[in-house]
């Protein structure tokens, strides 16, 4: 997806709401404790991971877009560390402290994937009414710059209903679309967002339908929209997938099959997919199977971990592969892409080339090549450099369509276009395992191929196929046929 790699590091997403620490003991059980009927975990190491509507920025941050935060926290050390965190991962903090109330912290104790125990550490009484004013003041500030606004709600006490009112009032004067998480029974105070994301059991709280007679509860869903002025309702059913509900339709995405190890933080991954695709234009329904999509990754994981833009691309994978458009980067997105290659463990191959009038010596350089390693990157040269190299006839075929011809061959998982006399900016860029070209080359010729064997990589030349080539075939095309000799007639009698 191109907004993945391109258009998301643009996009800015103000995250309201009940923020806390997680943190974690790790270790592994061997035995019941003698004192009582318990096991007894061997602890290995402890970690800390922002959590709540925390996560939610760290998810925004780890799919590439900008998160700031909003919220309060304790004046506390689990606040400083929480502070530290945010500060670390890159997540812009506008969490207000407030004297006498502690940081919300949840302290999770696993036995290897197995969590055993967790100790919660909070204060659900109302905060002042002075530091939701502060908060609110900050936010409208901060809304002029903002492209989504999630409100991301535990019922911890920071999202009151005066508090949704007038920040969902703020965000659609400025027609910035806003997306809620609600952990509250009455949906009231949401009215107006964009979309409320609530699962089966959340949305069976509020409208009173069990969450076993799905269809009646969607039905129930549908009457909410209209009920509450949204756009959408979006109703995550586990197994079953994700309902979008507007008054005027209704459109089920299927869950993604995956192991599932751990469901903490699934909810705030979909929540923040969604804001960055709804906020980069996408349909509602194309934002809903990118959100099911990261939500599939994380639940492989365990504890609150957030999604990354290359896990997620990764996970696209399958489908980019089967739209030639797909294929066709610019350097910033070929950066991108061959970083979720990498991180599944594929090697790249690079070659590169004008490809004029694509033929069987051209095909057979790309299969030679794709056969070198997981993925093969074809780089072009651009039509002003053809026509510096070629000559003011060529290319014959432009540049747009040399790319997405070459796109559609399933030797190819990538193109991008060059204008520079050399690939070089490209190869430095992508850093391949192999560079291949084909066998009118020598290898201190081939551009490129001193960087590549610096980092470790390789260089190969592959036969050619004789009798084949762009210039002859131009040529052919353009020098007119020898007319044949007409038949012998033979002479009258």
């Amino acid at each position: 997806m191109q907004c993945i790699q391109g258009d998301w590091q643009r996009v800015r997403v103000l995250v309201v709401g009940d923020v806390m620490l997680d943190r974690y003991i790790w270790g592994e059980v061997e035995r019941i404790s003698p004192e009582a009927p318990v096991p007894v975990v061997r602890a290995s190491h402890r970690s800390e991971q922002p959590g709540g509507a925390a996560n939610v920025a760290m998810n925004i941050l780890g799919l590439g877009a900008q998160a700031t935060l909003f919220g309060f926290r304790g004046d506390d050390s689990d606040g400083a560390a929480l502070e530290a965190c945010l500060s670390q991962s890159g997540v812009a903090s506008a969490i207000a402290p407030v004297a006498a109330h502690p940081t919300t912290c949840k302290l999770r104790i696993l036995g290897g994937r197995q969590q055993m125990l967790r100790l919660d550490t909070e204060q659900t009484a109302g905060y002042p009414s002075g530091a939701h004013a502060a908060l609110l003041a900050s936010l409208e500030t901060a809304l002029d710059s903002a492209h989504a606004l999630v409100l991301s709600d535990y019922a911890k006490g920071v999202l009151t209903e005066e508090f949704c009112r007038h920040a969902i009032a703020a965000a659609r004067k400025r027609r910035i679309p806003v997306l809620v998480d609600p952990k509250q029974r009455d949906f009231s105070r949401y009215r107006g967002a964009t979309a409320i994301c609530p699962n089966l059991a959340e949305l069976s709280l509020t409208t009173g339908v069990p969450a076993t007679q799905v269809e009646s509860l969607l039905a129930a869903g549908r009457e909410l929209v209209t009920k509450l002025n949204l756009s959408y309702l979006i109703a995550t059913m586990g197994e079953k997938g994700i309902a979008v509900l507007s008054e005027a339709a209704r459109f089920i995405a299927p869950a993604v099959a995956r192991q599932v190890f751990d469901v903490s933080g699934a909810g705030d991954t979909a929540i923040a997919t969604l804001a960055l695709a709804v906020a980069s234009g996408l349909t509602m329904e194309t934002a809903v199977q990118l959100a099911n999509a990261a939500a599939g990754i994380v639940v492989g994981k365990v504890g609150t971990v957030p999604v990354t833009r290359d896990e997620l691309l990764t996970s696209l994978m399958p489908e980019i592969e089967l739209h030639a458009q797909e294929k066709v980067l610019s350097l910033d997105e070929l950066r991108v892409r061959a970083s979720a290659w990498r991180a599944e463990g594929q090697s790249i191959v690079f070659t590169n080339g004008c490809f004029d009038l694509l033929h069987i010596g051209h095909i057979t350089l790309l299969e030679d090549a794709r056969r070198e390693g997981d993925r093969l990157v074809v780089a072009i040269n651009s039509d002003a450099s053809v026509s510096a190299l070629k000559g003011p006839a060529r290319p014959i075929v432009g540049e747009r369509e040399r790319g997405r011809i070459l796109a559609a061959l399933a030797a190819v998982d990538a193109v991008v276009v060059f204008a520079e006399p050399t690939p070089i900016r490209v190869i430095e860029a992508l850093r391949p395992d192999v560079i291949v070209k084909g066998g009118d080359y020598t290898e201190d010729s081939i551009v490129g191929a001193k960087e590549v064997r610096s980092w470790g990589g390789r260089v190969k030349i592959v036969p050619i196929v004789e009798g084949f080539s762009t210039t002859r075939l131009i040529a052919r095309a353009t020098t007119p046929e020898t007319p044949a000799d007409p038949p012998h007639k033979p002479a009258l009698q």
